[in-house]
């Protein structure tokens, strides 16, 4: 007797196909069931490791449980790439000629170089209905410098800090109320500075008291570059990740610092046991607002829209403000007040020249050499 394989059923010859499944010898049959389910597995694989998101983004906005339910929910691969500063944000953009990400979170300043750059693709809307629990000033996106361009949204808000002073309650009994106070003398050796050429500019320039921190002449330039050389004198260190300040303010051999990461550091800095103040300083303080952005890259972009909507889910958002200490956009901060004079970031005057005079100050170049 011989046998014939077709369609996973052992057939006899001579034997009419409406019947031939009735010689099926078990054996056989729970071979093929095997491997059709055993095929439909690898499917499922392919497609799951087809279905990849490239995120790039800051510490605590894509934590392992939060990506861990994107990616069970739309049965996905999220990568994340996690950056320190706008400038290593930047160059991760700027790798190859097109980006090797599908969202980012960059600030509203940040936005706008990549949008002009036609690094960004338009938000469709009605894929993010999770916009419409956003406080209202959040939703009028063309009241945001950098959002839009053209009609089209590039950006979607997700959460933002003042950048203001953060002083051990130990070594600075009375909360001090000027950016002034990092240069002064009596805190030699004790401060700490953010290491970014466009914040410093800018957050000195308040300092000065100049109108605009974020478009500066030559003249003022030159002025903020010899008195960020003089702040070096007071510097203990620069730092870049908000958790490099804890161990310092634990054993109180930092008194002040400027806080770029805001409510976030002071958060982190009270878990770890260091007893600090935050305060907003009187010439005005610096504010990042982040948002979610979806670059031309984006292999596919409909999950790149459920990304950015599911981060504005309120457990995700709520999670930020626990974990991180960071406003979100969904609920009022407590910390801003009327009087606090605020202002958003801009894309400044000449960023090259920005962080040429920065590396310069950073590496200890002497004040004649300027």
């Amino acid at each position: 007797m011989r046998w014939c394989y077709s369609n996973a059923c052992v057939l006899r010859r001579g034997v009419p196909a409406r019947i031939a499944c009735a010689f099926v010898r078990p054996r056989r049959l729970l071979d093929s069931v095997i491997l059709f389910f055993g095929c439909c597995v690898l499917v499922a694989q392919a497609s799951a490791a087809d279905n990849v998101l490239r995120v790039l983004a800051w510490p605590g906005y894509a934590d392992p449980d939060v990506v861990k339910v994107f990616e069970t929910r739309y049965h996905a691969k999220v990568e994340v790439t996690l950056v320190d500063s706008d400038e290593a944000l930047w160059d991760k953009m700027h790798e190859g000629k097109q980006p090797r990400f599908d969202v980012l979170a960059a600030n509203t300043a940040e936005i706008q170089r990549y949008a002009h750059d036609d690094l960004l693709a338009p938000l469709d809307l009605g894929s993010l209905p999770n916009t419409q629990r956003q406080l209202p000033r959040f939703r009028a996106l063309s009241s945001i410098d950098g959002l839009t361009k053209k009609g089209a949204v590039y950006a979607i808000p997700f959460t933002y800090s003042t950048m203001g002073l953060i002083y051990d309650r130990k070594q600075v009994t009375v909360p001090p109320h000027s950016m002034n106070e990092l240069w002064n003398p009596r805190y030699r050796g004790k401060v700490l500075d953010y290491n970014s050429a466009q914040h410093n500019f800018s957050f000195t320039a308040l300092a000065l008291g100049y109108p605009n921190p974020f478009q500066l002449n030559g003249t003022q330039v030159q002025t903020i570059t010899r008195k960020l050389i003089d702040l070096r004198r007071n510097l203990l260190t620069y730092y870049n990740l908000p958790e490099e300040a804890a161990a310092y303010f634990v054993q109180h051999k930092v008194a002040l610092m400027f806080g770029n990461y805001g409510t976030q550091q002071l958060e982190l800095l009270r878990r770890a046991g260091a007893d600090v103040g935050y305060v907003i300083p009187d010439e005005g303080v610096l504010a990042w607002l982040d948002c979610w952005s979806m670059t031309n890259a984006a292999a596919n972009r409909p999950l790149a829209l459920a990304w950015i909507n599911y981060m504005l889910e309120p457990d995700v958002s709520h999670l930020l403000t626990q974990r991180q200490g960071l406003a979100n956009t969904l609920t009022e901060a407590p910390e801003n007040t009327d009087k606090s004079h605020i202002l958003w970031i801009e894309p400044v005057e000449n960023i090259d020249r920005r962080e040429a005079l920065w590396s310069r100050i950073v590496s200890g170049d002497r004040p004649e050499r300027f």
